[in-house]
């Protein structure tokens, strides 16, 4: 297979989005878990240094080039799929089998993924480009460190009044947990792990994973907005 053939053809495609999928899985497990330090009810300490180490060191920010490169190629690569599954389908068929055939998200990733698109668009509007470009206030550590006051940001960001945000990441995050539930066992099955002895696990834990990461992500400005932190 060339390297033309990997961006073009219906395998090549499968397999361009199964390895950055795994890739987005893994950044995913690494946000959830930086964001959850908003939880160490210590008034962000914790949270402002796992987010400066983030930003700070030169390992993460190529990662973070890389993250880009690879979102780009996802939804790319994801938007021709489906358009390349329509042209072949043709006409609808003639009797709708519905969740039978297969589940409704699994037939509605194109939604789900521009859904995700858009929300992932405010997201970065609304802490990246501050903390990266336009500027964010600053505190300081107790070890006399000084840096971004993300955390404050993000209380603001979700604070009452600012119900509309807390509704966008919600819905973001709902479709977020969908596009898992279809996404996570596809994308290891695009790169072959698809036999019977790892097929359970890889479902048991793709459904895990959809639940217990895009909640995790929920419970973050809904806990802001509350003041349960």
């Amino acid at each position: 297979m060339t390297w033309k053939h990997v961006f073009t053809s219906s395998v090549g495609r499968k397999l361009t989005m199964g390895l950055t999928g795994i890739f987005l899985i893994l950044f995913l497990i690494v946000h959830v878990g930086l964001n959850a330090c908003i939880w160490a009810n210590d008034n962000g300490v914790m949270f402002n240094r796992a987010a400066h180490f983030m930003g700070d060191n030169v390992v993460p920010r190529i990662l973070e080039i890389g993250l880009f490169v690879f979102f780009i190629l996802h939804i790319i690569q994801g938007l021709m799929l489906v358009a390349s599954n329509r042209s072949k389908r043709g006409t609808a068929y003639a009797v709708n089998y519905g969740n039978r055939g297969s589940k409704w998200y699994s037939r509605s990733m194109g939604l789900l993924g521009t859904i995700i698109l858009l929300f992932l668009v405010i997201h970065l509007a609304h802490f990246w480009i501050p903390s990266r470009i336009t500027g964010v206030a600053e505190t300081t550590l107790p070890n006399g460190v000084v840096v971004h006051d993300l955390f404050s940001l993000m209380k603001a960001t979700f604070a009452k009044g600012e119900e509309w945000v807390v509704i966008l990441y919600t819905i973001g995050c709902i479709s977020l947990a969908y596009h898992l539930a279809h996404g996570f066992q596809s994308a290891f099955r695009s790169l072959g792990v698809h036999n019977k002895k790892y097929s359970a696990l890889l479902t048991t834990t793709g459904y895990a994973f959809a639940i217990i990461v895009p909640l995790g992500f929920i419970m973050m400005p809904i806990s802001m907005y509350f003041n349960w932190i």
